[in-house]
């Protein structure tokens, strides 16, 4: 980037050329000097060095207000290498695009919000499986966060580069333009130095030969000079403009580095704090996984293993209880028996009256057939007679 700003003075030099040829040329005054200098909104000649002032003095001689192409072009060659300068700083200075690593850290924050693993299966079966599918699920996220991670340290460090690039380029614009600054203000002190030297002698000469001799040759040559005063007066000041300008460049590249300063700061904190502390965490997540797994396996083995002891002493207690119980028992029960006695009493009860019922039956059955039997032999014996 350097190489944009190598045909650029480091020293005021002034020309009556439109574009003068560069040169290299020893390095500008301290950038804390030049400020000072360009603070000062009364630029005088106190500013400049002893060389520079005599630069200034031997150059407003060679100014010649008669000659209008020598006013139209004066100082155009600073303005001229002004907007040049301009020019490269725009294509050099621009404002830092991070949307990529933006995109980046937030595919990143999500791979890394998706390291808690859900999990759906129940059961004692499961429980080593599902714990072994989690821990491979959360590697897997852990190899593609790694990777992101990577990427968006490759691609913060270019950035960083690039910044401290332009950090270093935009030392050199500084340079540059406090150059173009003092070469400016030298112009105007020459300009005025100038101007007010013709108005005080030339024209006030003029303008006495023209009231003295009454001759319009001689007033119109009074007015033609007051003219190119005025319009030298107009050039100065649309330099005092570029030179406003000059001023007001200084604090944007100074702001603009200072931003590039801070975002390249912050970017190596992040290389050297967040992503180091971002990977320690995600192994961190995985060795604590690990750790709640076996814990968790452990915890749920011991809890199989003690509801396995219930049930077995619950069960043993039911077949031991039973054991005794028919142990205890004789071959046939009391109630059994007395059921069976009860039974049995009660079919002799109702075998007797049975038996009694019918001997009674049969007693009257007898006497009815013995009286049937009387009645009959009685009927026989009326019917013999």
């Amino acid at each position: 980037m350097d190489n944009e700003f190598k045909d650029f003075t480091a020293t005021p030099t002034l020309t009556f050329d439109v574009a003068p040829e560069t040169k290299e040329a020893p390095a500008p005054a301290a950038s804390s000097e030049l400020a000072e200098q360009a603070a000062d909104p009364a630029f005088s000649e106190n500013n400049l060095t002893p060389e520079e002032l005599q630069m200034v003095n031997e150059f407003s001689q060679k100014i010649d207000l008669h000659n209008s192409q020598a006013i139209l072009q004066y100082g155009v060659g600073t303005q001229k290498k002004m907007a040049d300068f301009s020019e490269a700083a725009l294509n050099n200075v621009r404002t830092k695009d991070l949307g990529e690593v933006g995109n980046m850290l937030s595919s990143l924050v999500i791979d890394l919000k998706s390291f808690d693993v859900t999990e759906q299966d129940k059961g004692f079966k499961g429980l080593f499986k599902k714990s072994s599918n989690k821990i491979t699920s959360m590697k897997a996220k852990y190899d593609k966060a790694e990777v992101n991670v990577n990427n968006v340290c490759t691609a913060l460090e270019n950035h960083q580069v690039t910044l401290m690039k332009d950090i270093a380029l935009l030392d050199k614009m500084y340079a540059v333009n406090l150059t173009y600054f003092k070469e400016l203000s030298m112009y105007i002190l020459a300009g005025k130095k100038k101007l007010e030297e013709v108005r005080n002698g030339e024209l006030a000469a003029a303008v006495a030969k023209a009231n003295a001799s009454n001759l319009p040759e001689d007033a119109q040559a009074a007015k033609d000079l007051q003219s190119m005063c005025d319009r030298f007066e107009k050039k100065i000041h649309d330099l005092e403009l570029t030179r406003m300008i000059s001023i007001q460049t200084a604090p944007q590249i100074r702001m603009v580095q200072n931003n590039d300063t801070l975002m390249a700061e912050k970017i190596q904190s992040t290389i050297v704090n967040t992503i180091p502390l971002w990977k320690s965490q995600m192994v961190l997540a995985l060795g604590i996984e690990h750790s709640a797994q076996a814990a968790k396996a452990q915890r749920e083995v011991t809890d199989m293993t003690n509801e396995l002891l219930r049930k077995n002493a619950d069960i043993l207690k039911t077949a031991t209880i039973d054991t005794a119980k028919e142990s205890e028992r004789g071959i046939v029960d009391l109630e059994t028996l007395k059921h069976t006695n009860e039974s049995l009493i009660s079919t002799f009860d109702e075998v007797l009256k049975i038996q009694t019922e019918g001997r009674e039956k049969r007693r009257n059955a007898e006497a009815e057939m013995q009286r049937m039997e009387d009645e009959l032999k009685k009927k026989l014996l009326e019917i013999r007679n």
